[in-house]
């Protein structure tokens, strides 16, 4: 009589682990982009401070070298900012990526889960036909044994 097939639990197991290497693929992706978003609002932040610092009066008269400095400082905090938008969107596109990673995963899974219970079912099927089989053999010996008596 046949048995359940062994490969089954071990490639259910191995769908389940790609779908949590998956899910923790997208937590960290997550993450860095909540990292770089951050990073973009303080770069924001800071360049509006200095901006307003320039405009407004309250800064004594710089002198021409302090004011150079500023400037350069702020052009260098825009071109972080320009680099911090260009790493969030491509941390969005991994994030993207990884989640069809994950529901492809998910799709594998529930492929092995329905072959598993598919050839349990059919185990159990083969079983009960079996069982049947030796039930209706013991039925005609027992009838046989009546008979000839």
């Amino acid at each position: 009589m046949r048995q359940a097939r062994t490969c089954w639990p071990v490639l259910v197991k191995k769908a389940q682990d790609a779908v949590n290497d998956a899910q923790n693929e997208i937590a960290q992706a997550m993450a860095r982009v909540d990292q770089l978003q951050a990073s973009h609002e303080r770069l924001c932040r800071l360049y509006d401070e200095y901006r307003l610092r320039e405009q407004t009066a309250q800064v004594p008269v710089m002198g021409m070298q302090a004011s150079m400095n500023q400037r350069q400082f702020m052009a260098q905090l825009l071109n972080l900012q320009q680099r911090v938008v260009l790493d969030l969107s491509r941390a969005k596109d991994h994030v993207a990526i990884v989640r069809k990673k994950r529901a492809l995963a998910e799709i594998e899974l529930h492929k092995m889960k329905s072959m598993e219970a598919q050839d349990a079912k059919a185990v159990a099927l083969e079983q009960q036909r079996h069982e049947q089989k030796l039930m209706d053999e013991l039925g005609v010996r027992q009838f046989n044994l009546s008979l000839q008596r």
